[in-house]
Order: C-alpha cells, then structure tokens, then sequence
C-alpha cells in the first residue's frame, strides 16, 4: 500500500497575481484639472475673448483661464473626485440631515418629529 505525503508547500495554493493596468483607473484630468471644469472654463473664456473683441476683454479672458486653471489643478491636487463627491453629496442631502450627534438632546417638539 503506497502512501502519499504532500508537503506544505503542495498544500498550500499559489496566489493568482492578476494586472491591474493603470489606464482603467487613471483619474480623468485634462491640463492637471477636472475634465469638464477645465473645458468649461476654456469655452466661457474663448467666449468671452472672441464675443466682446477687444484688448481688455482679451486680457481678462486669458487671466481668467489661467486663474480658474491654478484653482482646478488645486483641487485635483486635494482630490481628483472632488467634483462628483460634491455632487453626490447634493443628490443625497434629502436623505441624510445634518445632526451634530447621535446623543444630543432634542427638544420636545425635535423628539416627536422622530417617534
């Protein structure tokens, strides 16, 4: 009668590595900013620019790019989701008033809107 001894290297099962490639989840950024805040903004400053065509305009419409362009890069830097989070956040406020704590205490009129 054969026995068979399987060592603990047999008994063990190997870890299937599986790559994750970056272009899947890579933030969506143009220019360092937010995809669309950026797009947006470049369109209401070439607006601006060719609508009025005047010098002043043209300057104002340039600075206005590169202001709102330095404030987006800021705020991908902080967090390249910001903008949906934010969105989110006001799809759902219905569903979730504010409240300071779970232990505060309501006043009587407070504790019969909940009962």
């Amino acid at each position: 009668m054969a026995v068979f001894r399987m060592d603990e290297a047999e008994l063990t099962m190997a870890l299937r590595k599986i790559p994750i490639r970056r272009v899947m989840h890579r933030d969506n950024l143009f220019l360092g900013g937010d995809r669309e805040l950026v797009l947006f903004c470049g369109a209401v400053a070439f607006a601006l620019v060719f609508t009025a065509q005047e010098l002043l305009a043209g300057i104002v419409g340039v600075s206005l790019w590169f202001f709102m362009l330095y404030l987006l890069r800021l705020m991908a830097k902080a967090d390249p989701k910001l903008r949906q989070v934010y969105l989110r956040q006001l799809r759902y406020h219905p569903y979730y008033p504010a409240r300071s704590t779970p232990w505060r205490v309501n006043s009587a009129r407070q504790g019969n809107q909940y009962s």
